[in-house]
């Protein structure tokens, strides 16, 4: 092989010989040239001093089917700076068996296969494959400049079935993901508030989040200048599930007699949560229909569409009027399910007016969650969760401003 080639995988080392173990291993003996003496791994220093050497078998990239194995001389120099130390081998990874060209071979794997099948394909444990991403990623994660951080965006995300959450938290300009934490509640998001410091804590402005009380009360107690905004899409959809899903099974209770217009109601749920824009023709003209026939459908399906404008005034004076309307009218209707979700919301109703001074959501997190699933779906879950943070830290690392 040729000289210079030699240099470009393993600097410093020429091949003796080769041996083929089995049908799939290859192994190839290196020997130090003798033309260039080692260097002192503690300060770079030549030194033609050996105090002894020991043979370590290392893997490489694998090379036409094969699995290649080095079988290289590591000497130990004496060094007249730094004493007995072993020498300075660039291509090894430290005290790894594999050399840095298979380490960045298994980086660039792991970012398209999940570890169990990176782990396979190479023929090694499943915990080195970790480890060595695990340790890509804390080289890679760039901290954040928390300097720039004004606004943020916090939501929770399924982290294992039966009730397991995270939080996971963004700088809403940047859209880069500063925290994860397991669980949701106060306890679990304290650690955040606290690592950002006090002094960054007071130059946060606003915090956009869903109806979540743990969220909205350490807001309050880190970030007292700060506005809560509550996002559009999960009040809407408490709206969906807490007063037209219960208005709608009332009502087709109340068909039962009539089980032609009954099936139409218990089939119009899609219909009544649906965007009007979003519907077809032949749906929007079954809709115009059923809320003709249903007076109560009419009420919770207008409320709905009013309720959304609550977060498209255009100030906060118009959206503090446009909430006394809409909440009058949730009042005055004869409907219990819509009467009690008006009163539960008016203990929100700050953070909705908030929403025409800052114009923020959490629709930003929504998508990032969808990735973050894929994540954990292709890993086949995660037994590290600081491992699956980082991971997630990762593939969300902002965009420049």
């Amino acid at each position: 092989m040729d000289a210079k080639l030699l240099d470009l995988f393993w600097e410093g080392f020429e091949l003796e010989s080769h041996e083929q173990l089995d049908a799939q291993n290859l192994c190839l003996r290196l020997t130090p040239k003798p033309s260039q003496p080692p260097f002192c791994s503690g300060c770079g220093q030549s030194t033609p001093l050996i105090h002894d050497v020991n043979r370590r078998r290392v893997r490489e990239r694998d090379l036409f089917g094969y699995r290649v194995w080095l079988d290289v001389p590591v000497r130990r120099v004496r060094c007249p700076r730094c004493g007995t130390r072993r020498e300075q081998i660039h291509w090894l990874a430290g005290r790894r068996a594999l050399t840095q060209g298979m380490v960045g071979y298994i980086e660039s794997l792991v970012r398209l296969l999940p570890i169990k099948q990176v782990a396979e394909l190479l023929g090694l444990h499943w915990h080195t494959v970790k480890d060595i991403d695990y340790r890509h990623l804390q080289r890679e994660v760039v901290p954040a400049d928390l300097s720039l951080v004004r606004h943020l965006v916090m939501d929770e995300f399924a982290l294992y079935k039966g009730h397991r959450y995270a939080t996971v938290v963004i700088c809403a300009d940047t859209q880069q993901v500063l925290w994860v934490g397991e669980g949701r509640s106060r306890e679990s998001i304290q650690p955040f508030f606290e690592w950002m410091g006090e002094a960054v804590c007071q130059r946060i402005q606003a915090v956009a989040m869903d109806m979540n009380t743990a969220m909205d009360l350490e807001v309050e107690h880190h970030c007292p200048q700060a506005r809560v905004v509550y996002d559009l899409f999960h009040v809407v959809a408490k709206f969906g599930r807490e007063v037209i899903d219960r208005v709608r099974v009332d009502q087709a209770n109340q068909l039962r007699h009539d089980k032609p217009a009954r099936k139409v109601v218990k089939q119009s749920r899609w219909l009544l949560l649906r965007n009007r824009a979003n519907l077809k023709e032949t749906q929007a003209i079954k809709l115009a229909e059923l809320l003709q026939a249903n007076q109560p459908l009419m009420t919770v399906y207008l409320l709905k569409d009013q309720l959304k404008e609550l977060w498209y005034a255009p100030s906060e004076a118009e959206a503090k009027q446009r909430w006394e309307d809409w909440f009058g009218m949730a009042m005055s209707s004869d409907l219990a399910p819509l009467q009690q979700f008006a009163r539960r919301l008016a203990g929100y109703v700050d953070g909705i007016i908030s929403s025409a001074l800052y114009r923020m959501n959490t629709s930003v997190l929504e998508g990032m969650n969808n990735k973050i699933k894929v994540i954990k779906r292709m890993a086949y879950g995660y037994r590290d969760n600081n491992y699956f943070f980082l991971k997630i830290k990762a593939a969300f690392p902002g965009k420049m401003r």
